[in-house]
């Protein structure tokens, strides 16, 4: 029972987060898929940057099945399956996971930034934590 519990603690973490699809569909002006995440914002790739679906045709394409989870992505006649987390991640363009992107965001370098850095210091730096 503990695992179950530990399970749905996790899925609602990752729902939460945005790292599980409610609906996907192929749409051919753009030749790209689009999927609904769990936490509203969509998102879309271009068929073109998955080997396994660059020679499908726009029918097998638009046949996208999201798993019950919503972790996946999947084509029965092109025996294709995709992570959802994955191809999230995979657009950042570092194996990070989507939580450290709130990090990454917050980092902006400025003089404003340095100059107050450089006051702290002088002051003996940040506070010890007690």
């Amino acid at each position: 029972m503990k695992q179950i519990a530990a399970a749905r603690v996790r899925d609602d973490r990752e729902r939460a987060a945005g790292r599980r699809a409610t609906s996907a569909r192929y749409e051919r002006a753009s030749s790209r898929v689009i999927l609904e995440l769990s936490n509203g914002y969509v998102f879309g790739f271009p068929v073109s940057a998955i080997p396994a679906l660059r020679s499908a045709t726009a029918k097998q394409l638009a046949a996208v099945e999201v798993s019950p989870g919503g972790g996946g992505l999947h084509w029965e006649e092109l025996d294709a399956d995709l992570s959802v987390p994955g191809l999230l991640v995979s657009t950042i363009g570092r194996k990070q996971k989507l939580g450290e992107l709130a990090r990454l965001a917050g980092s902006t370098r400025s003089a404003a930034k340095a100059a107050a850095s450089r006051a702290n210091g002088a002051k003996g730096g940040r506070p010890r934590k007690s």
